[in-house]
């Protein structure tokens, strides 16, 4: 990657969202922020497209397209909002954080489990249970005359 850590959001391991593709709008947040509450937009909601990302391979857009549906509105804009911060500056790197935990959610895909046979020892460990477990039942039973 030559690109400048900065100038990019690292989502994983060979995968950055280069900054031009992502951007911010601003509204006026609830809670705090004093005097400043109705004169400041300091709510920050980062915005990215997945379907024209050029980082992003064809089966990564459809992943995550698929698994941030509810996230993505009918525009194929992701929507990250974050307003619990008094700054807009923080707010940034809040919906920054939480962009980057999306995406690394959405692109992880589980390791194939591969198939195993049962060991020996836990064969003959299962089947020794089974017979002490019939013999006590066995035990149990009285004979009816």
């Amino acid at each position: 990657m030559s690109e400048h850590p900065d100038s990019a959001y690292p989502v994983k391991p060979g995968l950055a969202i280069p900054k031009n593709e992502v951007w911010f709008e601003f509204s006026h947040a609830t809670g705090p922020g004093g005097q400043n509450v109705n004169k400041v937009a300091t709510r920050a909601t980062l915005c990215f497209q997945p379907a024209f990302s050029a980082v992003l391979t064809g089966s990564d857009q459809r992943l995550t397209l698929r698994r941030l549906a509810n996230r993505i509105g009918a525009d194929g804009v992701l929507r990250v909002t974050a307003g619990d911060a008094r700054t807009q500056k923080g707010n940034m790197l809040r919906a920054e954080l939480r962009f980057r935990e999306l995406l690394a959610g959405a692109l992880y895909r589980p390791k194939a489990r591969l198939p195993t046979r049962p060991s020996r020892g836990s064969v003959e460990r299962r089947l020794e249970d089974k017979r002490r477990r019939g013999m006590r039942k066995a035990e149990r039973g009285g004979k009816c005359e």
